[in-house]
């Protein structure tokens, strides 16, 4: 009863000094499907659960062909986990102040620049009242001029942080886990692509599908300069995910 006093507005803070709101958007982002992200060498890597399966959806259809992964502009690509709906907001929020930006400056936006102003947009529902926070968790794969490739992670407080490799989502800890005992220094795209159905085969309860798994890449080509944003199709995402599979099985077996 006693916190029911300080989780019916967003801008009370308990007596131990937290706010509940925050805390019930994060727990909405655990519930939600996987979502992984890798920084290789030569690029950066983003696996996710797709949580809608079913015969009778049109998988070609927007908001269906690609549940969880978004590009924000030519230079970065996202992954979400949490309400698909507040997702959608702030993936138009990305894309509006890039493009703003590349029309202001004539030059793409630098990575850090976009993660941050969505994460201030993102604090100001934490702090003022008669809105609620969103409740999605989001990893950003990019590349700029200064820094190379970057890939970051916000949550609905608004903080954010970037990465070697992470997880959100359902399971994220385990990932997580996994992650930092298989993750090393010098990863190319090739083993990224594979560390990243690995981590989430093992954090899925079901067998690995192109119909459960969204997987895509973000790379720049050395001579030509031009990124590339990857999406893999089922032809290509389906022997990735049978061998992960076969290893799987492999490994409980015994």
């Amino acid at each position: 009863m006693a916190a029911r006093r300080y989780d019916s507005r967003t801008t009370i803070f308990s007596p131990e000094g937290r706010l509940y709101q925050v805390e019930y958007a994060v727990e909405a982002i655990s519930n939600a499907g996987a979502a992984i992200g890798v920084l290789a060498t030569d690029g950066v890597v983003l696996a996710s659960e797709k949580k809608i399966a079913s015969k009778l959806l049109d998988t070609g259809a927007v908001g269906v062909k690609r549940e969880k992964m978004y590009k924000l502009d030519d230079h970065i690509a996202c992954a979400v986990a949490g309400i698909t709906a507040d997702a959608n907001i702030l993936i138009n929020h990305c894309r509006v102040s890039a493009q703003r930006y590349t029309y202001t400056y004539q030059e793409p936006m630098p990575v850090e620049l976009l993660v941050r102003g969505l994460c201030d947009t993102k604090q100001a529902y934490t702090q003022f009242g008669g809105q609620r926070p969103f409740g999605v968790a989001i990893l950003y794969a990019g590349w700029d001029e200064q820094y190379g490739y970057q890939l970051y992670q916000s949550d609905p407080s608004g903080n954010y942080s970037g990465w070697k490799a992470t997880a959100i989502g359902a399971n994220h800890q385990a990932a997580t886990n996994i992650l930092k005992q298989d993750y090393n220094e010098g990863l190319n795209m090739e083993e990224a692509v594979n560390l990243v159905i690995k981590v989430l085969g093992k954090s899925m309860d079901t067998t690995l599908s192109p119909e459960k798994v969204e997987l895509c890449s973000l790379s720049r080509s050395e001579d030509t300069g031009k990124i590339t944003y990857k999406v893999y199709e089922e032809q290509e995402l389906k022997p990735l995910l049978d061998a992960a599979n076969q290893e799987k099985e492999a490994g409980t077996s015994s």
